[in-house]
């Protein structure tokens, strides 16, 4: 047994691992954002995309587009809102409909993060995932061990690094 007792308890235990994994991404990730100098945390990412690719949605619409909570999602379009990233208004359609709009910040935002993050955070968990086989258990640790040795944005240098050689 080793002093991981999560990775230990296997499958009974697979949903507070898959949300630890989750967790350390998004920290992994935050970094990068920081070191691109964009302020935004990376669960705010996805409101932003939807928005971004998607154009203005309601809050119901934003819930079912992301497959997150409600109270997620207006906790994190409330800070968006802070941030000014993104603002509510009424929709020229229907008055009763309240829809999240990117601010032109957000699409700012939203446009270098396409164009300068994204596709690098991707190709970084892209070669994170290089090559992994087995079943799920197997490929977590794996995946695990391979953060463990190497952080994330550091996958993408080093296979640049490889391929140089």
């Amino acid at each position: 047994m080793s002093d991981d007792i999560i990775r230990d308890l296997g499958l009974l235990c697979l949903g507070t691992r898959l949300k630890r994994l989750g967790e350390r991404l998004q920290g992994e990730t935050l970094g990068m954002i920081d070191e691109a100098d964009l302020t935004i945390q990376p669960n705010q990412c996805p409101v932003i995309v939807a928005l971004h690719r998607l154009g203005p949605l309601s809050i119901g619409e934003l819930v079912g587009t992301l497959g997150i909570s409600q109270p997620a999602v207006t906790r994190t379009v409330g800070l968006l809102t802070e941030q000014e990233l993104v603002e509510i208004r009424r929709s020229t359609e229907d008055q009763r409909r309240r829809e999240v709009h990117l601010t032109a910040e957000g699409a700012n935002f939203a446009r270098r993060a396409d164009t300068h993050l994204w596709p690098v955070i991707e190709a970084a968990v892209t070669e994170l995932c290089t090559d992994l086989k087995g079943p799920l258990l197997r490929q977590l640790a794996e995946i695990e061990d391979r953060l463990d040795a190497l952080p994330l944005r550091d996958h993408l240098t080093a296979k640049k690094e490889a391929k140089a050689r």
